[in-house]
């Protein structure tokens, strides 16, 4: 519409000077942006938010921006701190900042000749897409917007706008949502005219059938809330950034913080921003670009664009927009079958379209990528052919992507390894290890749409966000299958395991999203025909209903009817590439928990360093052999337990050669029996009938004996190490097993590295009487061999008490292994088996910041683990101390280990690369802490 007039740059000084006022209560609220002035940099995320900061950036660094001004996050603590009450210093700030834009743009906010409009836009301190409100075409009104009509010479233009503003304050001011039947009432009237006219598409309505829908919306508005919209535009705007601060706290925006980790009292920004507009005509566009393809991470200009629309029609999927390269253009006709000259005709590329913008736009995203150094999100207009930027941000990706952009942004110099490590959270690797479809199974192909986010996954269909989360909390896997999703749809989209929509694309609220989560998702699958009333979906000459299962290939875009098979990932040269470096500044040693040679096989795939805890009892459960333990648990007399424990020997023989072997020398620590006997022995009357018949006892020897062993609280009773000193010769077994292959993988020449491990010790004489026991059995079967073996001997912190005086107990023990999950349950007096009754309230109610068994709490356990390594070495300097519970694959808890000085921890297999990762990340902050300390 209009130029930003050319005016002298503010001094430095100013800009530092506004600055500089901080936080306190002199410091400004509104920091002015653009080509004139910006007062604010990259670095001010925390006052002016991610989108504030970025565009305050951009400005400084002559990037072109619609100018604005952002009001600072202190603006919307303040608001919820005071029922919603904006600060009396604000409406002057405001008045000033406004004063500026129209001077800059020539126009006057409400000027029936020319109409300065406005948009209004959240923007947190990290990105939350879709999550909160945006108000645009603010100070349209039945006057100004006969104004735009004789200005922009284009009265559909006109009418589009002012359709659009009252349809967005409506919803987003005004609170008019769907009614009870889900239907939005805007987009009723909307489809109610089209039906009149005789016409499917928004764009065939002409200016006039434009004008009457924006009565009918007044008209609307005003039946639903008797009270008219405001026609004042000052009040439209104040009116409007009080919503966007009130999103803040919507509910899918607290559930996007509660799933993302995101403070809920940091606030928003508002940003206020002149508006361009890319639906004046053929020579303007709107879009989505990526500096990096967010699915694969490969180099170059990716992303999509609609002509003559507003940005909102591209991230909603409500038209399918097109490529902005020619190659994406010509890659994604080919998957269609589309023939190329259809293609050109129908769906040309940006670079065909308006080929100087789309040069211009590739040279300025790889300045931005360069100036900020990572992969960036743009979000762009094309006005008359002229190119704006509304906002970058580092861009979302897939993991496979992520770790491909920072390999690759490393090799190109960009950034350096140790910032290459941190651009991959810990547990977003968990992406990487997702399956795949098993290719060679049967295949019932239905359809194909875009890949909008990896991953292969199976599930019933659903068609509402809350179908979704019911099936999650009955255990039920489920595939979201909507036209297009919106920000309401945010905890169906959390709970189900796949995501499928028929419109939208590449960049759309669902494929964006559903990137950010990890969950596999296809959107743009244009073969869906769905009917939300009917609860089914037609696909060709299919119709599926609800509850029906589909599988999702988010690699390929791929639909297929039932419940396909998956294998395993391949891991690709990038993520070797990246964990070697990862490997190179971690300092504490990975092992992975690990019972059998194809879990000890996995583990050492992805990286594990050694076994940290075998634990022998899942042996015992192995159907072949659970009713020897039976008979050495109901035996009548030591004889006959020996006689039982001979026949087991053998069998815990061969589970260690194959663990041994497997780990080719490296450690294998070996936990000693652990649960109470009575797990072992049948509890319902049929399975008794059963053993007794196959044991040659009676049910009621078995019923004596498995209530003599029963107990109120088995957690803390007769079991680990107390089985050892009342039943020796279970353990004696054991450690004859263990030494037994250890001297058979040896003399063929196998290097085997076994540690034995005494569970539960509670005081120092029962580590010295059992280590007494575990010397002598080590002794004489190595001795029966020929063969002398040095086996370190160590214990289980698991008690408080251990903990406390494991000065004490590192006298007798070679090593200390945390088992966090037991000292987790005896510290705060929580069963992990029941605490789930009520430890959600908890974590909701803010009366613990987290569950204490999936993140370890550093403050009461983890000062008793940092007491035990420090009493423990002060007698022992040399003793290795690991971590073995659910913690050691967690990543703050794995930050906490390396800070309390521990030499490994263990978790299992599919953990091990994100402690290997998160062990490296702690390594570098803790690095990077100690320069900033030294100035």
């Amino acid at each position: 519409m209009a130029t930003p007039k050319r005016a002298t740059t503010r001094t430095r000084r100013a800009v530092t000077r506004r600055k500089g006022r901080g936080a306190s209560a002199s410091a400004p609220l509104v920091y002015p942006f653009g080509a004139t002035h910006s007062v604010g940099d990259a670095t001010m995320r925390e006052l002016l938010g991610g989108k504030g900061a970025n565009l305050a950036e951009m400005a400084r660094i002559g990037v072109s921006v619609p100018p604005g001004f952002t009001i600072a996050t202190e603006a919307c603590r303040y608001a919820m701190s005071h029922d919603g009450a904006l600060p009396r210093a604000l409406r002057p700030e405001m008045a000033e900042a406004l004063t500026g834009l129209e001077r800059e743009m020539d126009r006057g906010f409400g000027d029936p000749e020319r109409p300065l409009l406005l948009s209004v836009r959240s923007g947190a301190r990290v990105s939350m897409p879709g999550m909160m409100d945006t108000v645009l075409n603010l100070g349209l009104n039945p006057k100004t917007v006969e104004g735009l009509v004789r200005e922009s010479g284009d009265a559909r233009f006109a009418w589009d706008c002012y359709r659009r503003f009252l349809q967005m304050f409506g919803d987003v001011v005004l609170g008019i949502k769907t009614d009870r039947r889900g239907v939005d009432p805007f987009e009723a009237e909307i489809e109610a005219l089209k039906t009149g006219r005789g016409v499917e598409s928004d764009l065939e309505l002409t200016a006039e059938d434009l004008a009457e829908l924006a009565q009918r919306f007044r008209y609307l508005i005003r039946r639903r809330l008797r009270t008219p919209v405001p026609d004042d535009p000052r009040e439209q705007l104040d009116r409007a950034i009080g919503a966007v601060f009130r999103s803040w706290n919507n509910p899918r925006a607290a559930t996007y913080r509660r799933l993302h980790a995101i403070p809920h009292d940091w606030g928003t920004a508002v940003n206020v921003q002149v508006m361009v507009f890319g639906n004046l005509g053929d020579d303007c566009a709107t879009g989505v670009a990526f500096t990096r393809d967010p699915s694969t991470g490969a180099k170059g200009l990716y992303g999509e664009f609609l002509l003559n629309a507003q940005g909102e029609d591209v991230v909603a999927g409500i038209r399918t927009p097109q490529q902005i390269t020619l190659e994406a253009s010509r890659q994604d006709a080919r998957r269609r079958g589309v023939p190329e000259r259809t293609r050109a005709r129908q769906s040309p590329s940006l670079e065909e379209t308006m080929p100087r913008c789309h040069r211009e736009l590739d040279r300025v995203a790889r300045r931005l990528e360069r100036h900020f150094r990572d992969m960036q999100d743009i979000e762009f207009t094309i006005e008359r052919g002229r190119l704006w930027l509304l906002q970058t941000r580092t861009g979302k990706r897939t993991v496979p992507a992520a770790v491909k952009v920072a390999v690759d942004m490393a090799s190109e110099r960009v950034i350096d390894r140790r910032a290459a490590v941190l651009r991959v959270e810990p547990n977003d690797l968990t992406q990487l290890l997702h399956p795949q479809l098993d290719r060679s199974a049967p295949l019932d192909r239905l359809a194909e749409g875009l890949p909008a986010s990896p991953g292969a996954v199976s599930g019933e269909i659903v068609f509402s966000a809350e179908a979704a989360a019911a099936a999650a909390e009955e255990g039920r896997k489920t595939i979201l299958v909507r036209i297009e999703t919106s920000a309401d749809d945010i905890d169906g989209m959390h709970a189900a395991q796949g995501i499928l929509t028929a419109r939208g694309g590449m960049t759309s609220h669902a494929a964006v999203v559903a990137r950010g989560m990890g969950t596999c998702c296809i959107t743009g699958c244009a073969a869906l025909r769905i009917s939300y009333d009917r609860a089914e979906v037609e696909i060709g000459d299919r119709t599926l209903r609800a509850g029906d299962w589909i599988t999702l290939d988010g690699a390929t875009g791929e639909v297929f009817a039932g419940n396909v098979p998956t294998v395993s990932r391949e891991l690709g040269r990038e993520f070797g590439v990246f964990m070697r470096w990862a490997d190179g500044f971690r300092k504490l040693g990975v092992r992975a928990n690990a019972d059998a040679p194809e879990d000890a096989a996995l583990a050492r795939h992805f990286g594990a360093e050694g076994i940290g805890l075998c634990r022998t009892e899942h042996m015992f459960f192995d159907p072949d052999r659970i009713q020897v333990v039976r008979q050495m648990i109901l035996a009548r007399d030591a004889d006959a337990r020996a006689r039982a424990l001979s026949r087991l020997l053998p069998m815990q023989k061969g589970d260690f050669l194959g663990l041994l072997r497997t780990m080719e020398g490296k450690p294998v620590t070996i936990r000693l029996l652990d649960p109470p006997l009575h797990e072992f022995l049948p509890h319902d009357e049929k399975e008794i009938s059963s053993v007794a018949s196959d044991l040659g006892v009676s049910r009621a020897e078995i019923r004596r004996a498995r209530d003599n062993l029963v107990e109120a609280n088995p957690m803390l009773g007769f079991r680990r190490a107390r089985l050892g000193v009342v039943y020796p010769e279970i353990y004696e077994m054991q450690v004859r097993a263990i030494v037994d292959a250890t001297c058979e993988l040896l003399s063929e020449g196998t290097r085997a590295a076994p540690e034995i491990m005494v569970p539960l010790i509670a005081f120092e004489s029962e580590l010295v009487l059992l280590r007494a026991l575990v010397q002598r059995v080590v002794r004489e079967a190595a001795a029966r061999r020929n063969m002398r073996l040095r086996i370190p001997i160590g214990t289980m912190i698991e008690l408080p008490r251990a903990a406390l005086t494991a000065d004490e107990i590192a006298q007798k023990a070679d090593f200390f292994s945390f088992g966090t999950n037991d000292l987790t349950q005896t510290t705060l007096g929580l069963s992990r088996d029941d605490a789930g009754k009520f430890l959600p309230r908890y974590v909701e109610r803010g009366l613990t910041p987290a569950d204490p068994f999936a993140v370890l709490d550093e403050a009461g356990v983890g000062a008793l683990v940092r007491l035990g390594v420090e009493r423990g070495r002060s007698v022992r300097p040399r003793l290795k101390i690991g971590i073995c519970g659910e913690h050691g694959g967690e990543p703050s808890s794995i930050d906490f280990a390396h800070r309390a000085g521990l030499d490994y921890v263990s978790c299992s297999p599919f953990r091990v690369p994100i402690a290997r990762l998160a062990a490296a990340h702690a390594a570098i902050r803790e690095e990077r802490s100690a320069r900033e300390a030294d100035g």
